[in-house]
This record gives structure tokens, C-alpha cells and sequence, in this order.
């Protein structure tokens, strides 16, 4: 019984992920559509745990945490937008980067 309930516990806290917003990335957009008159800089793909053993995460947050790594890495390319090219696939999407300012 002891057991179960470690093995329990373990995969309880290993299916929480938290993603921290980088310096720099609070000032970067995520827009829905190509924003007019803005340069594209290139794409990003990122991706996060969307279920661990049986446990399928939150949806709602799969996509927070995909959206803040994308979020994270637009400053690195010179954007400060990021456009979602498709919806979340089993953890994993891919945004176009954009330099509007």
C-alpha cells in the first residue's frame, strides 16, 4: 500500500510542469493572424508534456505553457510577435515569428 502511494505521489508531482516567462518575453504578443505590415523573422516550434503515463494534463495549460515558450524564444529571433501556425498537436506547436515595432 505504501508503495502505491509513493508511485502515486511521483507521477502526481512529475506531471506538473512549470514554464517561466524569460526577460524579455513579457513584451511579446501572440496574435492570431499575420500581422499587417510587419517582417517575418521565422518559426518556432516548441513543445511540453501533454500527458504523463494515463494522466492527460489540461489542455487550457498545455496551450499557456506552449504559447509562454514561444513567447520566450521570439526576443532571441528579433520578433515581438508570435502567430500560432495550428492548434497544440500532443504537446507540440509551431508559431511565425514577427518584428512589427
Amino acid at each position: 500500500m505504501r508503495i502505491a502511494l509513493i508511485l502515486a505521489a511521483a507521477l502526481a508531482t512529475s506531471a506538473c510542469t512549470f514554464v517561466h516567462m524569460a526577460p524579455g518575453a513579457q513584451a511579446v504578443r501572440v496574435v492570431e493572424g499575420p500581422p499587417a505590415g510587419c517582417e517575418r523573422r521565422g518559426e518556432i516550434a516548441v513543445s511540453v508534456k501533454d500527458s504523463v503515463a494515463f494522466y492527460e494534463r489540461n489542455q487550457l495549460r498545455v496551450r499557456e505553457e506552449l504559447e509562454t515558450l514561444a513567447r520566450n524564444e521570439a526576443p532571441g529571433l528579433g520578433a515581438d510577435s508570435v502567430q500560432p501556425l495550428g492548434p497544440p498537436n500532443e504537446g507540440e506547436q509551431r508559431f511565425a515569428a514577427w518584428k512589427c515595432k
